[in-house]
This record gives C-alpha cells, sequence and structure tokens, in this order.
C-alpha cells in the first residue's frame, strides 16, 4: 500500500469576505439593479464566507481578453504550486531530488510546457523525473490524481510521487453578459493549490495508506457539468440536475466499492468529500445516510475557502488530518467532477 506522507494546501494573498466579492462582481459586471437581488442570494446561499484570489480586487477590472489572463494565470500558478510542493516536500521530509514521479493537475488556465516542466527546475526536482500533466478532469482531479498515482507506486513501491493541484478560479469569471450558472460559480469558486507527497510500500512513514480506489464515469452526464470555451474565455457548465445525478448514481458506486472490500458506510470512520457547493454536499450526505458531522470538515473548507476545484478535496484531507482523531475505522474520500465522474480512495491510518 502506498503512504501519503504530506499534505499541504497554499492560498494565495488576498482574503476577502463573500459579501465584498459580491460588490466586486457586480461592479466588474456592470450589474443592473434587476439582476443584483440574484446575486446577492446565490453568494448568501453559497455556504462560503471567505476566500481568495491570486490579484488585488481591483486589479481584474484591466484584464483584458484570454490571452493576459492566461499569461497571469502562468505566474501565479506557477508560483503559488511551487509554494506548495516545497511545504508538502519539507513535511514530509523528502529532498527534491529523491522524487520520481510528478502529477500536476489544473483545469482553470492552460500551460505549454505545462506547469510541471516549468516547476521541475524552481523546485530542484531531477531532469529525469516521470511527469504527468493532467488537464480536464476538473474538481475530481485532487482524488483522481491520488489514485493514479497509487496505481504507479504499486509497479515501483520503492518510488516517492508528488501531486500538485492548482487552481486559480478568480482569472475564469465572466463579466459580460453573465449566466445564472456563470453567477452560482462567481459565488462558490476560489483559488488556491494543494500538494501531497506519496510514497511507496517499500518506504517508511506516512500518515495515512492508500488501500484501494475506484473510478466510475455516470453515463449520459456529459452536458451536467464542465467548460465551455468561448471567445472571452472558459464560461462554465452547470446543470441544475448535477446533485440529481449525484443522488441517482453515488449511493451504488460506494456500496459496490466497499461491499468488493467487505464494508459498509458505517464502518467508515472518516469522510473526506470535495466540497463542491451545499447542494452537492448535501446530496453525498443523503444519499449515503450519513449524520451531518460526517460531512462538517467539507463545509468547513467550503466556509474558509470556497470551492477550490481540482484543490478542493485535497484542502479537506488536511484538515482531517490536522484536526482532532474522529471515530475509529478506515477513511474514505469521494472526488467528484466532470463528467460525471467519481473516484473513491480508501484510506486508513497506520
Amino acid at each position: 500500500m502506498s503512504r501519503i506522507a504530506a499534505v499541504c494546501s497554499t492560498l494565495p494573498p488576498h482574503r476577502h469576505r463573500q459579501e465584498d466579492l459580491a460588490e466586486a462582481h457586480a461592479a466588474l459586471c456592470a450589474m443592473a439593479a434587476t439582476r443584483r437581488g440574484l446575486l446577492d442570494r446565490l453568494y448568501a446561499n453559497a455556504g462560503v464566507r471567505t476566500r481568495y484570489t491570486a490579484l488585488p480586487l481591483e486589479d481584474y477590472k484591466r484584464l483584458d481578453g484570454l490571452g493576459p489572463a492566461n499569461d497571469l494565470y502562468i505566474e501565479h500558478a506557477t508560483a503559488l504550486g511551487a509554494e506548495a510542493v516545497r511545504d508538502a516536500l519539507q513535511q514530509a521530509e523528502v529532498r527534491p531530488e529523491d522524487v520520481d514521479l510528478f502529477v500536476a493537475t489544473s483545469v482553470t488556465g492552460v500551460a505549454v510546457p505545462s506547469l510541471d516542466a516549468r516547476l521541475v527546475p524552481l523546485l530542484g526536482l531531477r531532469s529525469d523525473v516521470k511527469r504527468v500533466p493532467m488537464f480536464g478532469l476538473g474538481c475530481v482531479a485532487g482524488a483522481a490524481g491520488l489514485a493514479r498515482i497509487h496505481d504507479y507506486l504499486r509497479a515501483y513501491p520503492d518510488h516517492t510521487a508528488v501531486l500538485l493541484a492548482v487552481e486559480l478560479c478568480s482569472l475564469s469569471v465572466p463579466v459580460e453578459d453573465p449566466s445564472p450558472a456563470d453567477l452560482v460559480g462567481s459565488a462558490l469558486f476560489g483559488d488556491g493549490a494543494g500538494a501531497v507527497v506519496v510514497r511507496g510500500a517499500e518506504c517508511r512513514g506516512g500518515a495515512l495508506r492508500i488501500v484501494a480506489t475506484h473510478s466510475e464515469l455516470c453515463p449520459g452526464t456529459q452536458d451536467a457539468l464542465g467548460w465551455h470555451l468561448g471567445t472571452n474565455g472558459f464560461r462554465i457548465v452547470l446543470s441544475a440536475e448535477l446533485a440529481d445525478v449525484l443522488e441517482r448514481e453515488l449511493g451504488a458506486v460506494v456500496q459496490r466499492f466497499l461491499a468488493g472490500r467487505g464494508l459498509q458506510t458505517s464502518d467508515i470512520g472518516t469522510w473526506v468529500v470535495h466540497p463542491g457547493g451545499p447542494k452537492v454536499i448535501d446530496a453525498v450526505r443523503d444519499v449515503l445516510g450519513l449524520a451531518e458531522d460526517r460531512v462538517a470538515t467539507a463545509r468547513a473548507s467550503l466556509a474558509e475557502v470556497g470551492n477550490l476545484s481540482s484543490a478542493s478535496v485535497l484542502h479537506v484531507l488536511g484538515k482531517a488530518l490536522a484536526g482532532p482523531a474522529g471515530p475509529p475505522g478506515p477513511w474514505v474520500m469521494v472526488g467528484l467532477g466532470p463528467g460525471v465522474s467519481i473516484e473513491l480512495l480508501l484510506l486508513e491510518r497506520p
């Protein structure tokens, strides 16, 4: 079994109250008074108190199209990602030159060479480190990245891997004629990065062991969640049916995954749930029959930093590890994203 040796989240320096972000977004959009009530309701009901942005709020009015915004994405994602990985390596007591696999995921900008290639010399990683840039998985990518690293380490149990998830959602917020889905996204998503150091079974240490993983793509749900690339950049695709998809699909997927290991939902001590939004957390809680306190860490993460897309579930994992010990039993990570895709990891503490 591979071992999670460190989990670190890194946030940009600009922290804002949710109500201040509502004011800023309304001003950026030159929003008519007839729509301001909708925006205020969406922001108030998002379950978010504070979020972080890569730029000061006054700088967003100066963004001029996809190209300049993407240039800023590359600059700030590289810097934030480097900080997250350095912190994780230091926490795990792993030297950069001892990293054998580097997986980097992001969906809020495009970089060629990819972020991982830009970070290798900055971090002091070996020039022959194996690199896997991941794009298109959206919010599920943090869990999926951990699962694919586990697959790799089963073949190379003496290796060490690093996962980086970095998202700058604020650079993709549309300001021209925002749709209701755009407003929901602008009320939920924040900027941040998460890094995880994972070591093979033959390496020492580790706060958690990865026992098993499962991936599931829900049929006929491709239009429920994702990005549409328009003239001025990314526009969110967000169907009101997303919670219904989870209610229809998630329970059976989780039950099959656990039953294959002789477990039931009642056997799980800690749930690490992607904080996609209040309705997403509610759907996971209700379909799995969980008490409210079992999703409290996800709600706290959403309130503190918003939805960080691929980095969110890593933020929840870090909070769960840093908090007081929960009930005994294995852990389950639930990642959710476009597709609609579900990624499950069964974890246990040594």
